[in-house]
């Protein structure tokens, strides 16, 4: 079992989030991974630095934890073009230590450049021809590509690694899963939904299967509660409500009525490790076996402290039911 740590870029500045993955390494995660936002999800949160920048940061002051996009969305506001060559360039710099987490996108992120917000459908078959890009301009030399949606002209990544990144790819359902089976390296989810898992599987899918874990650490159950509401209750309003919204200001009103009982019943609150583990067990329960940790804490340095010294060993030795 692999343990990682949500680095919150919506809720600290870029600074604070490199220290953080610096932190992280030293309590003794596995891996990082930061959302590549535009906005963040709430006007509250403040902050949303460019997930890039952070991750060749923290690629200069780590030197054996793994970095990850959490994830990044590779069209609409990007060119699959320019993903392929920064995760390039991000595996070089942290010495083989990048993993390229890829979704579909959240309409939040990617409505900012223009382009429109395209259907479900659209957006799957752009995601398709986004990595069949990526690879294509993996395997070196200048490429050329003629899709439905996204073309490539005489593009070449001049500086690629001796070592490819993983993509890892985010998938809801049975058709994502089907992509992450034909163009990933593993998949990637933010439920313990085993029926995604098994369709990922079915396809013919393999490699590591990432997932995000929400817990909420403070000395008292209150104050953790407390704190989830004030900075996740978007993480309770579901999938097609978090990919549709245009700004925080819609997010903002679409969780007024999130209430900190449902933050309770969602989110592994407290200072009790039991809590936090049989929170984590429901996904590995489902097959997950990299487990990211998304505290939604007031107070990440106690959060690392509670890990290195009551929760690591226990998380670690989960296994399935």
């Amino acid at each position: 079992m692999k343990i990682g740590y949500k680095l919150f870029a919506e809720a600290y500045p870029p600074k604070e989030i490199v220290r953080q993955a610096v932190a992280a390494e030293q309590a003794g995660f596995d891996f990082v991974e930061v959302s590549d936002h535009y906005h963040p999800w709430l006007e509250s949160h403040h902050h949303s630095g460019f997930a890039w920048s952070m991750l060749a940061s923290a690629a200069a002051q780590t030197s054996t934890i793994r970095l990850m996009t959490g994830v990044t969305c590779p069209f609409v506001r990007y060119h699959p073009a320019i993903i392929a060559q920064a995760a390039a360039t991000t595996q070089i710099l942290s010495d083989g230590r990048f993993v390229l987490g890829v979704g579909s996108g959240e309409r939040l992120n990617e409505h900012v450049v223009g382009g429109g917000w395209p259907s479900v459908t659209v957006r799957h078959q752009m995601f398709r021809e986004a990595l069949e890009i990526i690879r294509l301009l993996w395997t070196g030399g200048y490429q050329s590509y003629e899709g439905k949606y996204l073309d490539l002209e005489d593009a070449r990544v001049f500086d690629l690694p001796d070592e490819l990144p993983e993509i890892i790819v985010a998938a809801g359902g049975p058709r994502a899963a089907e992509l992450a089976a034909d163009l990933g390296d593993g998949i990637f989810n933010t439920l313990p939904e085993p029926k995604v898992l098994e369709a990922f599987a079915e396809a013919g899918g393999k490699g590591p299967r990432y997932c995000e874990v929400p817990l909420s650490w403070a000395p008292s159950e209150q104050e953790a509660v407390a704190s989830a509401h004030r900075l996740m209750r978007f993480g309770v309003t579901g999938w097609k409500v978090q990919s549709e919204l245009p700004n925080p200001v819609n997010f903002e009103a679409a969780t007024s009525t999130v209430t900190e009982d449902d933050m309770r019943e969602n989110f592994g609150c407290g200072p009790d490790p039991q809590r936090h583990l049989d929170t984590a067990r429901q996904f590995v329960d489902a097959g997950f076996d990299h487990l990211t940790l998304m505290n939604a804490g007031p107070d990440p340095d106690g959060f690392f402290d509670f890990y290195r010294n009551e929760l690591a060993d226990p998380m670690r030795s989960l296994t399935a039911s």
